[in-house]
Parts: structure tokens; C-alpha cells; sequence
């Protein structure tokens, strides 16, 4: 007969679904929020003992396993812009770790008979598998994002704004009228130009610029600029920068527009 110690699956549980959850994070370039992947791990261990407790066996059914795996992804990344698809990279970061501990389980012998052993040694036999795996890819990553990043300096109303954005040759977004290139930003990095001016950027984009006309020192500076990217579309507020320098290099070219989307790992634009 198995016996189940609920305190030491909870524990486990803990440990192990707030490690997926911060690697999941990373793979996905976030800033990461250890506070809400602690919360979806508790979640997760609650979930995991309480699959044992007498009468609640259903839990163990897959679509309420399903759910359950929505319900963490949401909570450590429901403040993302795209929330659904870092729940699908947490998905598939579990399903890695899945296989590395079925791995070290039939290295070791398959001492359960083709099911995966939740002991401590298989546990930390692909805890460092799936970590030096990370540890490659991020490394890698992060040497190319390095090389990409630059230093960027805007000058709009008078006001200047510094920050760190990353070059990347996919983005190809420009204006539709003069052509000339445009530069993503997120609303954080603007904040010393658009502080007091930071609520209309929550707006939709034509009531931005309606809210816009009325504020004298932004009247007839914003515009909109079409974008399009996988599985999005739509339109993002523009303006031209009094002045703007690319690791110390004038840049009288690129137009700015305010996207959510532009932060990541390290940068909070893309240019």
C-alpha cells in the first residue's frame, strides 16, 4: 500500500511549482513577480494535497487538473500582457520537468514500473538537468540580448526620458505617411515626459488622442500608427521627439509610440 505524508507533498509541491513558475518567467524574458509565482505555487501544493483528502479524489481528473494548471498560470502571470501565453510556457517548462524526473526515474533502474519516483534524489537529479538545460539557453540569450541592447535618450516638451531599449531586426513597424521608422517604448520608460499624462495611455487609441486636443501642450503632437504582430492588431499613439539619441548618436529618423508591449527582460523598448 503507498503512503501519502500530505506535509511533505505540500512542501514539495511548494518548491517545486514556484521553482516552474520562476522558470517559466524567465524563458518568457519577464520581470519577474516572485510574490504572485509564491501565490500560484501555494495554489499549486494546495491543489496537490488535497487530490488525497478522502472524497475529493475527482480532483485527480484531468480536466480538473487542466484548470487547476489555468488557474496558477493566471495568478503568477495574470498582470502580463499576454498572460496566456506565459501560462503556456509554464506549461510546457512542467511538462520538461515532467520528463526529466521519468528520465532520472528509468536511468535509475524504473524501480516503479514505468511511473516517474517523486524521491528526493530523482527530484534534484532533474532539478539540475532541467537548470544546467536553462542555465544554456539563458546563457545564450542573454549574450545576444546584451549585444542588442542600447542606450537611448528622449527629449519631448521639454522634458527628458532615459532608458534601455533592445534592437531587434523584426521590427519593422513604420509610418504609413512619411515612412520613417518607429521606435516601441513602454509607458514606464516615458514617465519623467508623460507623467501627469500617464492615465491617457490607457485609453483606447482614438479616445487618446480626443483626450489629447484638450491638453494644450499635447494638441496636434500625437497621432495613430496601424500595427501588426501574431495574433494582434490595432493601433498605437506616436509622437516626433524634440531630440533623440541612440548610444550617444543623433537619431532624427525614428517616431516613438507608447506600446505596453515593448518591456522585457532588461529593456523597456524596442527599436
Amino acid at each position: 500500500m503507498e503512503i501519502i505524508y500530505l506535509d511533505s507533498l505540500f512542501f514539495l509541491s511548494l518548491l517545486t511549482d514556484y521553482l516552474l513558475c520562476l522558470a517559466a518567467g524567465r524563458v518568457c524574458g519577464l520581470r519577474l513577480r516572485r510574490g504572485r509565482y509564491f501565490l500560484a505555487a501555494l495554489f499549486g501544493a494546495l491543489y496537490a494535497a488535497a487530490v488525497f483528502l478522502p472524497g475529493l479524489g475527482f480532483l485527480a481528473g484531468p480536466l480538473v487538473k487542466l484548470a487547476a494548471g489555468l488557474a496558477m498560470g493566471l495568478i503568477a502571470y495574470g498582470g502580463e500582457s499576454r498572460p496566456l501565453r506565459c501560462t503556456g510556457v509554464f506549461f510546457a517548462v512542467s511538462a520538461a520537468f515532467g520528463g526529466a524526473i521519468w528520465a532520472v526515474s528509468l536511468a535509475a533502474g524504473d524501480p516503479a514500473g514505468g511511473r516517474a519516483v517523486l524521491e528526493p534524489r530523482t527530484l534534484v537529479l532533474a532539478f539540475a538537468l532541467c537548470y544546467a538545460a536553462g542555465r544554456l539557453v539563458l546563457g545564450c540569450r542573454a549574450a545576444l540580448a546584451e549585444k542588442k541592447r542600447v542606450r537611448v535618450r528622449v527629449v519631448f516638451l521639454g522634458r527628458t526620458a532615459e532608458f534601455t531599449a533592445l534592437l531587434d531586426t523584426g521590427n519593422t513597424l513604420s509610418d504609413p505617411v512619411t515612412g520613417a521608422p518607429v521606435l516601441l517604448a513602454c509607458p514606464r520608460a516615458l514617465d519623467p515626459i508623460f507623467r501627469e499624462y500617464a492615465a491617457l495611455f490607457s485609453a483606447p487609441p482614438v479616445e487618446l488622442l480626443e483626450l489629447a486636443a484638450r491638453v494644450p501642450l499635447l494638441r496636434g503632437r500625437l497621432r495613430l500608427v496601424p500595427y501588426s504582430a501574431v495574433g494582434a492588431a490595432g493601433l498605437l499613439p506616436v509622437f516626433r521627439p524634440e531630440s533623440l539619441t541612440v548610444d550617444g548618436a543623433a537619431d532624427r529618423e525614428h517616431l516613438i509610440a507608447v506600446s505596453p508591449d515593448a518591456a522585457g527582460d532588461g529593456f523597456d523598448a524596442i527599436i
